[in-house]
Formats: C-alpha cells, structure tokens, sequence
C-alpha cells in the first residue's frame, strides 16, 4: 500500500513500474542497464480513488494525464533502478497529494481607505503638473 495522504492510499496492483535503458552520458554503464523508471497509474480505472477525487484530480493535473487516463511518471535521474523507483513513487505521492488539496476560497477584501487617498493624491499631483505646463489663460 502506497500511502497518499492520512486517508487515501492505493495498493500496489494499481501501479505499474517499467524499466528501460536510461538516456545520456555514462560510458557503458548506460548502455548495459536498464535503470529508467516509468510509474504508470491508470487514474479513471482506479478503483482506490473516489467519483469526486477522480475528478478533482483531472482538472487539476489533467495536463499530466494521457488519452488513456494514465499517469506516467518517468525517472532517470540516479544510477540505480531502485532509487529511481524511489523518486518516481515520492513524485507521484507529490502529484496526487497537491491534486487533492482543497482550494482556498477567496475572501473578498475592501480597498484600504489609505490606498484610495494616494492613488487620489497621485492623480491630482500629475493633474497639477500638467496644468502647469500649459499656457496660462488671460
């Protein structure tokens, strides 16, 4: 069981880990092991993850989710297949934790009195300015 939050946690048959040769330098290593890591979660056929969490989740990181509704999280950054899958996972915890936080509902705030009086004071200063470069009337 992978845990996401203090209610939310997915077992590990919903996930699917696929390893490949890594791109970049590395001398033969590179060549030689396959050390890439790609998590793969199917969100829409998810059967840990409610109809509203489904859906709050897609609107919010439904740029990172394919055509089929996948999330794919790929890995390349150390030598080793484990910690590659390591960091995979704690992304994916990242992703699903910071998808399924409520937004903040904004609280509407009056313009200071303060605010008002100096944007005021500026607009009559540049008036001022102005005047003052015209010819004067006789």
């Amino acid at each position: 069981m992978i845990t996401i939050t203090q209610a939310l946690s997915i077992p590990d048959s919903e996930i699917i880990f696929i390893a490949s040769r890594s791109s970049g330098p590395g001398g033969q290593h590179v060549n030689k092991t396959s050390s890439r890591v790609t998590l793969i979660f199917n969100l829409q056929e998810s059967a840990s993850l409610s109809n509203y969490q489904k859906r709050t989740l897609l609107s919010k990181i439904g740029n990172k989710v394919n055509s089929k509704g996948e999330l794919q999280i790929s890995c390349e950054e150390h030598r080793s297949q484990f910690r590659n899958k390591e960091e995979a996972l704690e992304r994916f915890k990242n992703i699903l934790a910071d998808g399924l936080k409520p937004i903040k509902q904004r609280r509407k705030t009056k313009v200071p009195n303060s605010t008002k009086r100096k944007r005021m004071d500026n607009k009559n200063k540049r008036a001022t300015t102005k005047k003052q470069r015209s010819k004067p009337d006789y």
